[in-house]
């Protein structure tokens, strides 16, 4: 393990690695290596015989090297070329990375596998967390391999199928009436009384880790460069964090050929949008949004506790924070799938709406290459679809 320490994102905060560690003054903590012992350790060239897994990357995650991971085979997910979405969208250069191929449907998987591998490797035995959706059904499946106990508290709202796999894989599932951060507050309220480790996002610093994993792979795909422009959906933002973090420890070992770092764009739902909201008032720190209501139940994250890492990494990478439009996630789902098929969430439609008006605007140029993340399978929300097809009688002569 090149774990060098722990430390404060909001102040610098120094901690011991290999002890149990939540937050400090209620904001997360980053995992620091050493980075020059990693550069002496591995190169890239030594990936080539590694499995196609996150774990291939092991110097740059957390786990001891004498633990075994709890996992499930993640990593590995494929770039796709888009070339008839991007004729229409006028790109030249359009990708999607499919985190749908995972092996629980979303890029949750990868997450989780890093954080309740660290659990397990700490002792933990039962674990709780607020989800919105596909992060409950992640966590009940590694638990489950993990052989731990999990409570999982979700919007009574929260799409039936993410219910229906935390039931599954054995989770004490809860519906809640509220939103996620109803449910957060019962997992924060009865930790003591429950003995529970909040696994919450960025209530743990793990989960960014294994959600970093997403860009040390794009950067191996694309041989060891990036691309001008990334877009993520963003509603508590670990995966758009966890890849600025990564690709600055890529620059530091000196793996990447370019200097450049791309432009990241954070996506919301016009429903629930309080990064858009903070970044365009120029604030670091983002107010709860009110009402917050969207289909895409991923983003529906009226308070984020990362909101200061998410906005700090958008102004760094010369990025922004856009939002699309709530009543075009059904057309963009389809629009996507039906021109690449690619069966792409909600969440992510929301990407595209927000790439169209970046386009319009001239902030995206023809020849960018860009990016999207799809971060979840589509046919996890079959509530959000409506579906009215005509029904044919076997015994028509017609037919």
């Amino acid at each position: 393990m090149y774990v060098s320490h722990l430390e404060s994102a909001l102040d610098g905060t120094r901690f011991e690695a290999g002890k149990v560690h939540t937050v400090h003054q209620g904001r997360p903590l980053w995992v620091r290596y050493r980075l020059d012992e990693v550069k002496k350790a591995v190169q890239p060239t030594d990936l080539l015989h590694r499995s196609a897994t996150l774990w291939r990357y092991r110097e740059l995650l957390p786990l001891p090297a004498d633990a075994e991971p709890v996992t499930l085979g993640e990593g590995g997910t494929p770039i796709l070329p888009c070339p008839r979405l991007g004729k229409e969208l006028g790109l030249s250069r359009l990708w999607i990375k499919d985190e749908s191929q995972l092996p629980t449907g979303s890029f949750k998987s990868r997450g989780m596998t890093v954080a309740v591998s660290m659990a397990s490797a700490l002792g933990i035995k039962r674990l709780a967390l607020p989800t919105a959706g596909n992060a409950g059904g992640a966590c009940a499946a590694y638990a489950a391999r993990a052989g731990m106990e999990v409570f999982i508290f979700m919007p009574d709202d929260t799409p039936r199928i993410n219910q229906m796999e935390a039931h599954l894989a054995g989770a004490k599932v809860f519906l809640v009436n509220g939103l996620i951060t109803d449910c957060g507050r019962i997992v924060r309220d009865f930790a003591e009384k429950m003995g529970w480790f909040d696994l919450s996002t960025l209530k743990e610093p793990y989960r960014v880790e294994g959600k970093k994993t997403m860009g040390l792979e794009l950067a191996e795909q694309l041989g060891w460069r990036l691309p001008d422009a990334i877009l993520y959906p963003t509603g508590g933002g670990t995966g758009l964090i966890g890849m600025w973090k990564g690709f600055q420890e890529l620059r530091a070992l000196g793996w990447l050929k370019e200097e450049k770092m791309p432009r990241l764009i954070s996506c919301q739902s016009d429903g629930c949008a309080p990064i858009v909201r903070a970044f365009e008032a120029g604030e670091r720190f983002a107010e709860p949004f009110e009402n917050a209501h969207t289909q895409a139940s991923g983003l529906r994250v009226p308070a984020a506790v990362g909101d200061f890492m998410i906005l700090d990494a958008v102004r760094q990478s010369g990025g922004c924070a856009v939002a699309g439009r709530e009543n075009r996630i059904v057309e963009w789902m389809q629009r996507v799938m039906s021109l690449e098929g690619i069966a792409v969430c909600p969440e992510t439609a929301v990407c595209f709406d927000c790439l169209e008006q970046l386009v319009r605007g001239k902030k995206i140029a023809a020849d960018d290459e860009i990016v999207v993340f799809n971060t979840g399978a589509a046919q996890k929300y079959p509530e959000i679809i409506p579906l009215d097809l005509p029904k044919l009688d076997k015994d028509d002569p017609r037919w």
